[in-house]
């Protein structure tokens, strides 16, 4: 057998085991009986029967509360990657305060939606979660390890083996496709990494991006990386639209003394023009310009690879002619809702989460004020009866919000506290060590003092301007003292040094509006979410 020929069946596998159907949400124990107990357990998890019997008994529990009115059409999930509470709340303050107002009394547009619900976030793995579990528990019901795209627990993260198949679950994405809906993902990170990947791909590892990242064993078998599982996606008619970053992923290496900076597959492909060949009425932008110049009423899949990798973040965006956040939601919004039949549309503000990788509070809350643009773009377009908007995190930061700041102190400034009269103070509070302190700091990560002023290790999250460190503190906190600490790259305090901010376990929230939206309410599995949006849908 050829590896093209391997290559394809592989795909094949992967595309009939996630085409199984999805489990009836309309009877939780058909005819009173209870469903037979799960085959073995994997070890440290629960099996994938426990998540689908605890979601159906979930949303039949949420029957009881929740009105019954008519099914939703469409589905919109805005995703805030790493957008913890204290996120929402500096971020609704930052906002505010950019307005002009004191900040506390503001709200990010989602934070008016009707019904809010709490969700856990651990992997079955993992007490703190990480995007890919996060995110496959979201689109599939079924809780598995870190790292894992659309996989159950079976597998063992990073590892090829022969019977990958057999450990697909269907994502929602896939569902929606297969029952004739429009489809589609739209990211400020690489349209490869972790949150979009777990929508429509399946792999024990979400560093699969492309060919050139494969194990050996994996590449002798033919295992399709993710970004040709996206091209190559079986369900339905394949995707509608994908948008965001992660050329680098599509693309073979450059010609020499080419133009433009190639792509680093090792198998020679151009999977962008092999997604204009695979369709008919296909299109291919790589700039805000051509976005622009797309025709939704002539486009019926639209690929959009905007940066090598992933994109800018918002607050250094302007002149690099990538588009919004915003311009790409209504881009993809425009083609998909031309489907009487409705959609799903999967919205990943992604760098949230890498502004606080890198201990960067400014940059991660621009990005979660974008992502609130994003839904107030989306909702000036929808019918409000027909389409359900959901908007979560898949998992928190360490950010925290601390100290006794006056009402409207600047939430990136240094802590002023009130006298006993509830006036501000004319100086800044300070510590026990007589050093001035920010109301915002990270339990963890690059900001610790003593750290010298080069970039965090791991992950080249900023291009152009990599945030400084404070530098020359051996002990104690750092000198804030003339320290502008409301400056783009400043980075935030932290308690243990870690050349990368980590995640953090607690309960992130869920905002819904629309029909459908009273399923989303108390405090949930995060796999609960996927049994709830296709209740919603009336599957």
């Amino acid at each position: 057998m050829t590896p093209r020929a391997r290559s394809r069946l592989a795909l094949a596998a992967l595309a009939l085991a996630a085409a199984c159907p999805s489990p009836d949400l309309s009877r939780p124990h058909a005819g009173g009986a209870r469903p037979a107990a799960p085959s073995a357990t994997p070890a440290g998890g629960t099996g994938v029967e426990h998540w689908r019997r605890d979601g159906r008994d979930a949303v039949a529990r949420a029957r009881e509360i929740a009105p019954k009115g008519p099914a939703a059409q469409s589905v919109i999930l805005f995703l805030g990657d790493g957008m913890s509470i204290d996120t929402v709340v500096a971020a609704h303050i930052l906002e505010g305060q950019r307005q002009g107002f004191t900040g506390e009394e503001n709200r990010l547009v989602f934070e008016s939606f009707p019904h809010v619900a709490l969700v856990k976030t651990y992997n079955t793995d993992q007490q703190v979660g990480e995007s890919a579990g996060c995110m496959t528990a979201i689109m599939t019901g079924v809780k598995t390890r870190a790292g894992v795209l659309a996989m159950d627990e079976g597998v063992t993260p990073g590892v090829y083996s022969p019977d990958l198949a057999a450990h697909v679950v269907p994502t929602l994405l896939e569902q929606a496709e297969e029952r004739g809906l429009s489809t589609g993902v739209v990211t400020t990170t690489s349209v490869t990494n972790a949150t979009p990947a777990a929508c429509y791909s399946h792999a024990p590892d979400r560093s699969w991006q492309r060919d050139s990242r494969l194990p050996k064993k994996a590449a002798r078998a033919g295992f399709p990386d993710i970004a040709r599982q996206l091209v190559e996606f079986a369900h339905g008619d394949g995707l509608e639209v994908a948008l965001g970053g992660g050329r680098s992923s599509f693309l073979p290496p450059a010609a020499k003394g080419a133009a433009e900076p190639g792509g680093e597959r090792a198998d020679g492909r151009d999977l962008a023009r092999e997604w204009l060949a695979r369709r008919p009425r296909s299109a291919y932008a790589r700039n805000a310009q051509e976005l622009a110049a797309i025709d939704p009423a002539r486009t019926d899949h639209l690929l959009g690879l905007f940066a090598f990798e992933n994109m800018r973040f918002e607050a250094d965006r302007g002149g690099s002619g990538e588009p919004s956040l915003s311009e790409m939601t209504v881009a993809a919004l425009a083609i998909l809702e031309r489907n009487p039949k409705g959609y799903f549309l999967m919205v990943e503000g992604g760098r949230i989460d890498h502004g606080h990788h890198l201990g960067n509070a400014y940059r991660a809350l621009t990005e979660t004020i974008e992502l609130a643009n994003a839904v107030r773009a989306a909702l000036a377009r929808v019918d409000p009866k027909r389409t359900l908007v959901v908007v979560t995190a898949d998992h928190g930061h360490t950010l925290t919000i601390a100290g006794y700041p006056t009402r409207g102190n600047p939430i990136l400034g240094k802590v002023v506290e009130n006298d006993d009269r509830g006036e501000p103070l004319p100086d800044y509070a300070t510590d026990s060590t007589g050093a001035e302190y920010t109301t915002l700091s990270y339990a963890n990560g690059p900001g610790y003092p003593g750290a010298t002023d080069t970039e965090p290790e791991g992950p080249k999250y900023v291009s152009e301007h990599p945030p400084r460190v404070q530098r020359g503190v051996t002990e104690g906190p750092p000198d804030l003292r003339g320290v502008d600490t409301e400056a783009p790259d400043y980075l935030q305090a932290a308690t243990v040094p870690l050349a990368n901010e980590s995640h953090e376990g607690s309960d992130v929230a869920v905002y819904a509006t629309g029909p459908g939206a009273a399923l989303f309410h108390g405090v949930q599995e995060q796999s609960y979410l996927y049994y709830a949006m296709a209740a919603a849908l009336g599957w």
